[in-house]
């Protein structure tokens, strides 16, 4: 415990799944933690269950004005920031080449690239030297399936940012590095049918919990990593390496 002792972190996309569960541990580990969402009735849920050392803003990392606002809430009320865990995301459209819509092509890019660039680039002028930040990729950057052509793509730039950004802050000292989950038991991933086909390609047995990803992003975010950046650490119960 107190691995993260008075800092402060900002978490995108935590009023659920691995979000959440990350902003609980981060609170136990004794973090200030900001988290964001983009329903507000979601967010209040997670204030609820977090309990202690934490705000809520809602907003959209897509829309630049709802980061702005987020951000000159964090310098109103703390003025810095230690640990940035971009998180926020979406998955749930999938169609194979011939079947994309545009629609379909600038939504996922806007929340998982355009909306996770801006979360870290907004967050620099806050972010303390030697701060860490975290990119939540995912094993589709190296392990495809079917259709998912599009996100995969995200995440592969997200990978990506990650090696990028190591060299641009090194100056700053600022780690930064992206962790992949695997097949985790989140909203996200509530499709029974698709959860059974994947299970036997997971050597483990099991779908990840979003605890068990949340333990990993402490890591990233404390000084236990403090000579780690530009890695993408895999947590996947070994699915994407076998």
């Amino acid at each position: 415990m107190n691995k993260l002792e008075g800092k402060v972190a900002v978490i995108t996309g935590a009023s659920l799944g691995i979000g959440l569960a990350t902003a609980r541990r981060f609170v136990l580990e004794g973090a200030y933690v900001y988290i964001t969402g983009r329903r507000q009735r979601e967010l209040d849920a997670a204030v609820r269950q977090i309990g202690k050392n934490v705000t809520a803003i809602q907003g959209d990392v897509s829309q630049l004005a709802d980061l702005d606002r987020l951000y000159a809430t964090v310098r109103r009320q703390h003025g810095h920031i230690d640990v940035v865990f971009a998180n926020a995301g979406i998955g749930e459209e999938f169609g194979p080449l011939g079947e994309i819509s545009e629609a379909h092509f600038d939504n996922m890019f806007n929340i998982n690239v355009k909306g996770l660039l801006f979360t870290v680039q907004k967050a620099l002028p806050l972010l303390q030297d030697g701060g860490s930040i975290i990119l939540t990729a995912s094993i589709n950057s190296i392990k495809v399936l079917p259709g998912s052509s599009v996100y995969s793509a995200t995440k592969a730039a997200v990978r990506s940012f990650a090696r990028s950004w190591t060299l641009d802050l090194q100056a700053r000292q600022i780690r930064v590095n992206a962790i992949s989950p695997g097949l985790t038991d989140t909203p996200m991933t509530s499709n029974e049918e698709f959860k059974a086909s994947i299970l036997p390609t997971i050597p483990l047995g099991r779908w990840g919990d979003p605890d068990e990803i949340a333990k990993a992003v402490v890591f990233l975010a404390s000084d236990d990593s403090s000579f780690i950046t530009g890695i993408e650490l895999f947590v996947d119960g070994g699915q994407a390496q076998v």
